[in-house]
C-alpha cells in the first residue's frame, strides 16, 4: 500500500517506521523544516535547547519500541538515570531533593511526616500494578468498542484501577503533608485537569516518576527524535520536510488526494499525527469531519505553555537538572487553568537545565535554562505578557535561590500559544493535548477512524491513549497495527 502520513512527531514515526517494516510504501509528510512535532531543538550561540519535552519517562516504552525491530535504545543513544530526579523549592528555606535510590526516597518521605515512607511503599505498589494491568490490557487498545475489553480477567481488573475516584482524594488518603501532597500531585498538572477531576488510575505517573525514573538521553531529547529518524528511514520511510498538507480530497468514501503547495499525493492509506482538530475540520470538508467544532470547544484540555528558552554566562549552584518552583499554591493554579481559565496571579513554574547534566548544551562556564509556566488554552498572548511573567518568575527564581540571573542573560527567546498555533496548528494553542479526566480516557478519547472515510486514520496526543511523549509512541504503535490487521483481512 501507498501510505502518507501527515505530521512527523513522534507518533506519526512510530506508525510510519512500523508500515514501512512490514513492506508498505510510507511517505512523511512534515509542515516543518525538521521532525520531531513539539520536540524540537534550537542552537543559538553555542546553547542547544530541547523546545518541548525535556523528561524521559517510562523508559520501558521507548525500549520497546525499538525492540519491535530487533533494536534498543543503547544501539542509537545512550541513557543516564538523573539522580536526584528533580528539585523542588517550596520557600527560600525549605527546598526537597527527589532522590532516585528508593530507600532514601522513602527516608526522606518518613522524615516530612511520620508513617509516610510505609505510606508511600504501599502506594507504589498498589500504582506498579496499576501500571501493569494497563500497559498488558488497556494502553495498547485502540479503544472503538467495549468488546475490547469483554473479557472476565480484564473486567476484574478494570474494577481494581480507581478508574471512578479522584488523585485528590487517593493522594491525601495516604499523605497529610502538604509538600507530600504537592510532590504526588504535580504530574497532573501537566496530565491536564485538577487532581479532583483526574481519575486514581494516575497513580501510575508516580510510579513511573519514582519507580521506573527520570532519565537524560545523551544531548538531549532531541536524540530519541534523530534516533527514530534514522530508524524510520532505514526501514525505507521517505521523509518530505517543508510540506504542508493543506486539503484531503475525498472521493467514495476515501482520501483519494493530499494537497500541498509543492504537488499533490495520491494515497491509499492517511494517517494524520497533525493535532486532530485541525485535520478534522480545516483538512476536511464539513461532511467528512469526525467531530463538530462544538464538539472541540466543549472539550477540556491540557494546559498550553509560556516558555523562555534562556542561556547565562555563569554557572548555577543552586539548581538540579530539572526544578520545580512550588512556592506558590497548586491548587490556585490549577484553578487559574481548568476554572477560570486566566493567567495565574503567582504561578507555578518549571526549570529545565540540560547543562546541569550535560556540558554540551551550553558554551563553558555558561547554563542552559528552559522556564516553563502552565497555562490555560486559548489565552490572549502578547509581548507584553510574556515579558510581565518572565520577570515574574526571574524575580522569583533568585529570590527563592539567592543567585542572580537578571544581568547575565546573553540569550533569550520566548515561545507560547501564537507559535503553538503558527508551527502545530494547535487548537487553541494547546501544548499537551486533551485533559485526562474520566470522561476523555480510552474509549471516550476521538476516535483513531474516521467514520465517514474508509482510509483515514488518526494518531497522536488528541487520540488514545493520550498526550506525553510514551503516548505518543503508543498510539503510533495502535494505529499502525490496527492498519495492518484491518487491511490484511480486506
Amino acid at each position: 500500500m501507498k501510505i502518507y502520513i501527515i505530521g512527523g512527531g513522534f507518533s506519526g514515526l512510530a506508525a510510519a517506521t512500523i508500515l514501512a517494516s512490514e513492506g508498505h510504501q510510507v511517505t512523511i509528510l512534515e509542515k516543518n523544516n525538521t521532525l520531531g512535532g513539539r520536540s524540537r531543538r534550537i542552537q543559538e550561540k553555542g546553547f542547544t535547547f530541547d523546545m518541548g519535552p525535556s523528561w524521559y519517562w517510562m523508559p520501558d516504552v521507548f525500549e520497546r519500541y525499538f525492540h519491535l525491530f530487533g533494536k534498543k535504545t543503547s544501539d542509537y543513544y545512550q541513557l543516564k538515570r538523573l539522580d536526584p530526579s528533580y528539585s523542588v523549592f517550596f520557600s527560600k528555606d525549605t527546598y526537597l531533593q527527589v532522590p532516585a535510590d528508593k530507600k532514601k526516597l522513602v527516608s526522606m518521605f518518613e522524615s516530612i511526616e511520620t508513617g509516610a515512607g510505609e505510606r508511600l511503599i504501599r502506594f507504589l505498589q498498589e500504582a506498579e500494578r496499576k501500571y501493569t494491568i494497563a500497559m498488558k490490557d488497556f494502553i495498547y487498545t485502540p479503544s472503538l468498542s467495549f468488546l475490547e475489553f469483554f473479557r472476565l480477567d480484564i473486567l476484574k481488573q478494570f474494577f481494581t484501577l480507581d478508574i471512578f475516584s479522584s488523585m485528590k482524594n487517593h493522594i491525601h488518603k495516604h499523605f497529610s503533608h502538604p509538600h507530600l501532597r504537592t510532590l504526588m500531585e504535580f504530574p497532573i498538572l501537566f496530565l491536564g485537569a485538577t487532581s479532583t477531576n483526574t481519575p486514581a488510575l494516575y497513580s501510575i505517573m508516580n510510579y513511573a516518576d519514582m519507580e521506573l525514573g527520570t532519565w537524560y538521553p545523551e544531548k538531549g531529547m532531541y536524540s530519541v527524535v534523530e534516533a527514530m529518524e534514522l530508524l524510520a528511514r532505514e526501514k525505507g520511510v521517505t521523509i518530505l520536510t517543508n510540506t504542508e498538507v493543506q486539503k484531503i480530497i475525498v472521493q467514495n468514501r476515501k482520501a483519494y488526494a493530499l494537497l500541498t503547495p509543492k504537488e499533490n499525493f495520491y494515497p491509499d492509506v492517511v494517517i494524520s499525527s497533525a493535532d486532530y482538530q485541525h485535520t478534522d475540520n480545516h483538512l476536511l470538508d464539513y461532511p467528512y469531519q469526525n467531530y463538530s467544532h462544538s464538539y472541540w470547544e466543549k472539550k477540556i484540555f491540557a494546559p498550553s505553555a509560556l516558555l523562555f528558552y534562556v542561556g547565562i554566562n555563569k554557572k548555577l549552584t543552586s539548581i538540579t537538572h530539572h526544578t520545580l518552583f512550588f512556592d506558590a499554591s497548586l491548587e490556585e493554579h490549577s484553578q487559574s487553568i481548568y476554572t477560570h481559565k486566566q493567567y495565574p496571579q503567582n504561578p507555578l513554574f518549571y526549570l529545565s537545565a540540560t547543562s546541569q547534566t550535560d556540558e554540551t548544551t551550553a558554551p563553558h562556564g555558561c547554563e542552559n535554562l528552559v522556564f516553563l509556566i502552565p497555562l490555560a488554552v486559548d489565552l490572549e498572548d502578547t509581548e507584553e505578557m510574556r515579558e510581565k511573567y518572565f520577570q515574574i518568575i526571574v524575580k522569583r527564581f533568585e529570590t527563592l535561590t539567592g543567585e542572580s540571573i537578571q544581568h547575565n542573560i546573553i540569550y533569550k527567546k520566548s515561545y507560547s500559544l501564537q507559535n503553538f498555533k503558527q508551527d502545530y496548528h494547535a487548537f487553541k494553542g494547546n501544548a499537551y493535548g486533551l485533559a485526562n479526566t474520566l470522561w476523555q480516557t480510552a474509549l471516550w478519547k476521538p476516535k483513531i477512524i474516521n467514520k465517514h472515510i474508509s482510509n483515514l486514520y488518526y494518531t497522536g496526543q488528541l487520540t488514545v491513549p493520550g498526550p506525553g511523549v510514551p503516548p505518543c509512541l503508543i498510539s503510533g504503535e495502535i494505529v499502525a497495527k490496527y492498519i495492518l490487521k484491518k487491511h490484511k483481512k480486506q
